[in-house]
């Protein structure tokens, strides 16, 4: 069932153009990663799904309701968390909870909400002396609060320690395994490739790129990197490289069979690639070459 509907979404400031028409859909129980650079539209694209902000044009549904017209009952079944939550700094984490429950329908206990955001030792510490990721976990467990269907998390581990963003993921993880949707913005890489079963690429406005995580990065193939041996001509290697000083990748759709026919070739010949590495492609791969085409 699809949980999240964008069509033809536009969305302007003072005559600046944040989202240029984009389109796309989240299914019940997935995780969707909308990956971007700074400006690139992916708050504002979250900032309307969420209400708060009222499309220009095209349309948004979220469990099939306006999320603007609709405001009350989206709310009751959504969980948000933003860049930035504004705190009272001298409540304790235990006390901020509890203020949040009051306008929450039959919210979790408050120590569950605390524990599942990993503050379980730190109820009783004021936000104030609470570190950068702390607060982070915070607005996850205020995010958390109602169970909601669908949950929006924009970049929700920042500041984070690894420990800490890793514990996040098992949340994450968990979340979706019981049915929760959830739409996630992040500029860690490796998270979202770690989270997502699908994305969307934004660059000034736009989709650049969508699909299915492992199915995209699949299609880009892969790549396999080593150093050249001493007075090696590359231009002698059995398949085309790239060359940086002592440094050669190969790219390849198949990198798993690239690898043989480089190390058969150099076997035949006596020779060792040092330092050889087989990796399929990457998010930071499919970023980096969206770039280059963009210049």
């Amino acid at each position: 069932m699809t949980t999240i509907q964008v069509n033809g979404l536009r969305k302007s400031y003072q005559g600046f153009e944040a989202v240029k028409g984009i389109s796309f859909e989240v299914s019940e129980g997935e995780v969707f990663a909308l990956l971007g650079r700074n400006g690139a539209g992916k708050t504002t694209t979250m900032e309307v799904l969420a209400g708060f902000q009222r499309a220009d044009a095209g349309s948004v549904r979220v469990l099939g309701l306006d999320p603007v017209a609709d405001r009350a009952a989206v709310r009751q079944r959504v969980g948000i968390m933003l860049q930035e939550a504004g705190f009272f700094p001298d409540l304790t984490v235990a006390q901020t909870v509890d203020a949040w429950r009051d306008f929450t329908a039959a919210p979790r206990p408050r120590d569950e909400a605390i524990e599942l955001a990993g503050l379980a030792g730190r109820p009783g510490t004021k936000v104030r002396q609470l570190s950068g990721g702390e607060k982070r976990r915070l607005d996850l467990a205020l995010a958390l609060l109602g169970r909601p269907d669908v949950l929006f998390l924009d970049e929700p581990t920042t500041g984070m320690d690894p420990e800490a963003r890793r514990n996040t993921w098992a949340v994450v993880r968990d979340l979706a395994r019981q049915g929760t949707t959830i739409l996630l913005t992040t500029h860690y890489l490796e998270e979202a490739q770690q989270l997502a079963g699908a994305m969307a690429i934004m660059d000034q406005g736009e989709i650049v790129a969508a699909g299915g995580m492992a199915e995209t990065l699949a299609a880009r193939g892969g790549r396999v990197a080593f150093r050249l041996p001493p007075r090696l001509d590359p231009g002698d290697l059995p398949l085309p490289v790239t060359v940086d000083g002592e440094h050669a990748v190969c790219h390849a759709e198949h990198p798993d069979l690239a690898a043989q026919t480089l190390l058969s070739w150099a076997a035949e010949r006596g020779l060792r690639l040092p330092g050889l590495e087989v990796r399929t492609a990457t998010l930071e791969d499919l970023f980096l070459d969206l770039r280059e085409s963009a210049r």
